[in-house]
């Protein structure tokens, strides 16, 4: 998609959450890889699949339904995100953060994403829930390349602080007191995929500094912060890649897992939404 036509996208996809939505979001979140039971805790006000929103991808990953979902958690207006988009689906970037896009415009303030991700730091165990402090992008495209919309954010972002320190700090006050013992905080590295990582890319990148590896996520996390908004990430770690001791990694293990660390990591994200830190702005 040229940029004429992403900018036209986004604009008639705004019209359409503009007429269908009756509450304005001011927290988003995404949903990843085994993770889609959390709407069970939302009370629905709108539920409404892709495919019948202008523009927007498809989910073609098992686990992803594919709904955008408005309504209230605990008293605060959510938009949940139940499935995201690929770059290794074919999606271009851009493509991958368009729901972000369109939110961020809508006027959400906060991004909560959530992944699923293999374990790198060898202090780590599958089950393990990484606060995400910064991030290594390689998929070789930034979601940002092409003419800037001045409207949007700056041509130039700061990333400094992808991840925001309060947000950062509110998930670690929010585990300890749920009672959480299995939260860590690291770096997160992204892939193109869809192919797993080699022993050799595996000790290649702990030697970046990669805590854990997934291959979602930044497109999202880059046009958030282009439009301003706030990012917690959280992963849900469903292995550990020792390239000395490498055993194969299955799609079915890595949902199974997730899902299982999902009860906690809903917990985790209703008690940062609840915080009066958050609820308040």
């Amino acid at each position: 998609m040229d940029h004429r036509n992403h900018v036209q996208a986004v604009q008639e996809c705004l019209r359409f959450c503009r007429d269908s939505f009756t509450c304005i979001p001011r927290t988003v979140i995404q949903l990843g890889t085994g993770l889609g039971d959390f709407v069970e805790r939302i009370k629905v006000e709108h539920l409404v699949p892709y495919r019948d929103i202008p523009h927007f991808p498809q989910s073609t990953v098992e686990s992803h339904q594919g709904n955008l979902i408005i309504g209230c958690l605990e008293g605060q207006t959510v938009a949940v995100l139940q499935g995201r988009f690929h770059f290794y689906e074919g999606y271009s970037t851009k493509e991958v953060a368009f729901p972000i896009r369109v939110l961020s415009l809508l006027g959400a303030r906060t991004l909560i994403l959530t992944n699923a991700a293999g374990g790198l730091n060898p202090l780590f165990f599958p089950g393990s829930i990484m606060v995400i402090r910064d991030h290594l992008n390689f998929l070789g495209e930034n979601p940002l390349r092409g003419p800037n919309v001045d409207a949007w954010g700056p041509r130039f972002p700061d990333l400094s602080q992808a991840y925001h320190p309060r947000l950062i700090k509110t998930a670690l006050n929010c585990a300890s007191h749920c009672g959480l013992k299995n939260v860590v905080t690291g770096t997160y590295a992204c892939i193109p995929g869809p192919s797993l990582e080699t022993p050799a890319e595996t000790r290649w990148l702990r030697d970046c500094g990669a805590d854990a590896v997934g291959m979602s996520s930044i497109p999202e996390v880059i046009v958030a912060r282009h439009a301003g908004m706030e990012v917690l990430g959280l992963s849900a770690i469903s292995n550990i890649n020792n390239p000395d001791d490498f055993q194969p990694i299955t799609l079915e293990d890595i949902i199974e897992t997730a899902g299982r660390i999902g009860p906690q990591i809903a917990d985790l994200i209703t008690a940062v939404i609840t915080d009066k830190d958050i609820s308040t702005e």
